[in-house]
């Protein structure tokens, strides 16, 4: 049971949702101007640029960590751009990926996402995860609180299925080969196939190693809709509970600083029965 009154977790969910909507706008604006991009590295030698931030990345993320250090100073933040910032209360954590999909962005594809999750105790407890394009084929923010169930802009969403539709869609890491049930798709952009189960455009996802900040609000949205989160590895799966902080160098396994180091497999469906399958193609080809 969260310790978050009701009131408390709407007002978190409202604040996830408008700040998720500001970044979306923020975003929009900036497509087709001139970017500031550089990439980060591994090492001084890994010339791969396969992992670039844009100024838009970092002014997002400045933006929503100024806003919630006005409203919730005592909460913790971790965000992808810039370090953790600790807060008086490290019971909640608010967990920021201000693009997830950035190498979409820049090159102008429009398959990118602004993700929003708040973590009580590492259970996630709200979530808003504004989407370039969604099921409505329009921009807009998938959202949820726990145990309000999942909503799009502010209004109730059942994913839909259509019976006449007996292929459907995932997402999976691109090394996955082999017989699927699934037509298989990579957006480039976890948070987005996050949203995508949860809203019931893609049966199930998996991913090998994400980032906290990542999957930190989709994670909700998917069991909120209904849907079934497994964490671990191949062989090893079992049902998502929480976050769990990863204990590093000199770190003590309880600080939001050891729960951003996080980085578990996770398998989300749009029911039991698609993570067992997904699960089981995972030990087949792990």
């Amino acid at each position: 049971m969260t310790a978050l009154s009701p009131n408390e977790l709407h007002d978190i969910e409202m604040l996830a949702v408008e700040l998720a909507e500001r970044a979306g706008a923020e975003i929009v604006s900036r497509l087709g101007s001139l970017l500031s991009v550089r990439y980060k590295t591994g090492a001084e030698d890994d010339r791969t640029l396969r992992n670039p931030v844009s100024d838009v990345d970092e002014a997002v993320e400045r933006a929503i960590r100024e806003r919630l250090a006005g409203r919730f100073p005592e909460h913790d933040v971790i965000g992808e751009e810039f370090d953790h910032r600790p807060g008086r209360d490290h019971s909640v954590v608010w967990a920021i990926d201000p693009i997830d999909g950035t190498s979409n962005f820049v090159n102008g594809f429009p398959l990118f996402a602004c993700s929003i999750g708040v973590l009580e105790r590492g259970r996630p407890v709200a979530a808003a995860v504004w989407c370039a394009t969604s099921h409505a084929l329009r921009p807009g923010v998938y959202h949820a609180r726990r145990g309000g169930g999942l909503q799009f802009d502010r209004q109730p969403l059942t994913p839909a299925r259509n019976p006449m539709v007996h292929r459907r869609l995932a997402g999976v890491p691109q090394f996955r080969r082999g017989r699927h049930p699934w037509d298989l798709r990579k957006t480039g952009s976890a948070a987005i196939e996050c949203a995508f189960v949860a809203a019931g455009l893609l049966e199930a996802a998996a991913f090998n190693s994400p980032n906290l900040w990542d999957v930190a609000g989709g994670v909700l949205l998917v069991q909120e809709a209904g849907g079934t989160v497994l964490e671990g590895r191949p062989g090893a799966w079992q049902e998502f509970t929480q976050f769990a902080p990863r204990r590093g160098r000199g770190g003590t396994g309880d600080a939001p600083a050891d729960l951003a180091r996080w980085n578990t497999g996770l398998i989300l469906g749009t029911s039991a029965e698609a993570a067992r399958i997904m699960a089981e193609q995972a030990i087949a080809e792990g």
